[in-house]
């Protein structure tokens, strides 16, 4: 197996899905999509996920935040929520329409 199939496979794998809320659908008007990716990714991977799943876009900035869990109550019951990293991504060129919903 090529070790360059292997690095695309886990390209791919790094970015779980878009994150789709008020603020992020918003933001997409600046050319700025976020997306829940893995906790081990680093900048310049997830810019590379990006531009390889987006094809024609260039990746201008990537900016990581980490999003701890928080407890929650179901009842009589509590539990956690799980911790989760999230990429707002700065594409240049034609925005992506897969994620505005044109």
């Amino acid at each position: 197996m090529s070790t360059s199939n292997t690095n695309k496979e886990k390209l791919f794998d790094l970015v779980k899905r878009p994150v789709i809320t008020e603020k992020s659908v918003g933001a997409t008007s600046s050319s700025k999509y976020t997306f829940e990716v893995s906790q081990d990714a680093t900048k310049t991977e997830i810019a590379q996920a990006i531009e390889l799943a987006f094809p024609g876009r260039k990746v201008k900035k990537v900016n990581t935040v980490y999003m701890p869990s928080h407890s929650k109550r179901m009842g009589m019951k509590f539990g956690r929520t799980d911790s989760s990293k999230k990429a707002i991504v700065t594409i240049e060129g034609d925005p992506i329409e897969e994620l505005i919903g044109a």
